[in-house]
């Protein structure tokens, strides 16, 4: 019986040796996707709900942006006149 006993110690302290390991595993993979930006991690098997992380425009090319969305504009209201 006594052999009984220490066996499930053994197997306890295995369990419990694993557990710290998973927790550990699970830890540096929560650090690894933290590093592509993201401010949601993905877990296994699932898939993001939270937003995309805005993009970032320079000045400039809001600009040219702006300037394509007149002169888009400026044609159709050209055509208007022109009907």
């Amino acid at each position: 019986m006594s052999n009984l006993v220490q066996i499930v110690q053994e197997l306890q302290a295995k369990r419990s040796e694993l557990h710290h390991e998973l927790t550990r595993v699970d830890a540096a993979i929560e650090a690894l996707r933290g590093l592509d930006g993201r401010k949601s991690a993905i877990k296994a098997g699932t898939t993001t709900t939270g937003p995309k992380p805005r993009r970032v425009m320079s000045l400039s090319a809001r600009r040219r942006i702006a300037a394509a969305q007149r002169a888009r504009w400026a044609k159709v209201r050209a055509q208007k006149k022109a009907a």
